[in-house]
């Protein structure tokens, strides 16, 4: 798990450090996210948010303005991780974006059906990546009004 940020502006959860390093590059080199925090899988994020014993009862121990979400991690995956953020009363209004390699029209239902507030393919091409996660941040951390907390 990477370093703790208190509050982090992104809690970015991808068990893959290439696409890893390249969201965290784009997120910098747009001096876009000062406060970034990356975890490695599920069960990193859910301890990164509501502590080692993360579950429904938990009390929040770190509340990112915005998760990106993997879809297919190890030991946790990314329906998980977003259907216990979903039903868990003090995390339930926490942005979650999946951003995901799977355009499987069952996961999109899923992830939908279980809450999230936005599902994204992650393009192939580093600059049109760049930019997806450029408009990503824009949106859901500028333009977006969300409940005080």
């Amino acid at each position: 798990m990477s370093e703790a940020v208190a509050d982090p502006e992104i809690l970015l959860v991808e068990d893959d450090p290439h696409d890893a390093e390249l969201t965290m590059r784009a997120l910098k080199t747009r001096i876009l996210a000062s406060k970034l925090a990356w975890v490695r899988n599920g069960v990193e994020a859910m301890e990164f948010i509501l502590g080692p014993q993360s579950d429904a009862g938990s009390p929040v121990r770190c509340m990112p303005a915005l998760v990106l979400l993997d879809l297919k991690m190890p030991k946790l995956n990314g329906v998980d991780v977003l259907r216990r953020l979903k039903s868990n009363e003090a995390t339930k209004s926490i942005p979650v974006v999946m951003l995901t390699s799977s355009r499987e029209e069952r996961d999109i239902k899923e992830c939908y059906k279980l809450g999230a507030n936005s599902y994204v393919v992650k393009p192939v091409n580093y600059e049109a990546f760049c930019e997806v996660v450029t408009q990503l941040r824009h949106y859901w951390l500028v333009l977006n009004q969300p409940p005080h907390r």
